[in-house]
């Protein structure tokens, strides 16, 4: 299904469909302040799989990541988290960044890497936020597979390629094609280990 919402102002009886949809197990494809993504909800282990399938790869090896709604809701995901990390954190959410963190013993044991750390973001689109919100908990998130950024742009062209994969492809409009600046904050300093949108500075 090809769902058209508002980018802006998303209208609340289409967000509670796309919920209703993640609640039993759906994929779906939507926006994000970056690029489209692929989405489920976190707890089901057969729309995980079923991501991990589309992508072609394990779901404790793949590039996947949890999108939060605040920071409160983020810090329940990663263990405690100190006061210059928070304010990092702070400064930079919501935004156009990825931060690798490490996992807490909520991230269901499917997701837990060998390196024990889960990606977390909050994007600053209203439509991402609005999901998580209907749903009361993160989106598992994860690119979709291409190798031409242009063709994952546009909502027609994802609807073509992968309406057999999913259960909705948000049309938003264009998308971008740049995806999240990744941060790992799992050492002893913060380290971008891929440069997307937005700028990041040391702190």
């Amino acid at each position: 299904m090809l769902l058209t919402i508002h980018p802006e102002h998303p209208q609340p009886r289409l967000i509670q469909q796309v919920a209703d949809c993640l609640a039993s197990g759906g994929i779906i494809i939507y926006p994000t302040d970056t690029i489209y993504g692929l989405g489920c909800d976190i707890f089901h282990p057969k729309a995980i799989e079923r991501i991990a399938r589309i992508k072609q790869v394990d779901p404790q090896k793949a590039q996947l990541s949890f999108v939060c709604s605040s920071l409160s809701d983020l810090s329940q995901y990663t263990k405690s988290i100190s006061t210059p990390l928070y304010r990092i954190l702070k400064n930079y959410l919501p935004g156009p960044y990825t931060f690798i963190l490490p996992a807490s013993k909520q991230v269901p044991k499917l997701l837990h890497s060998k390196k024990n750390t889960i990606g977390l973001r909050i994007p600053d689109h209203p439509i991402a936020l609005a999901i998580v919100n209907a749903t009361g908990r993160p989106l598992l998130s994860a690119s979709l597979p291409g190798d031409v950024p242009e063709s994952i742009a546009q909502p027609e062209e994802i609807y073509h390629r992968f309406q057999s994969l999913v259960d909705i492809v948000i049309d938003a409009g264009p998308g971008g094609i740049v995806p999240s600046t990744i941060i790992d904050c799992t050492g002893t300093e913060c380290m971008v280990t891929r440069q997307g949108a937005g700028t990041w500075e040391e702190n």
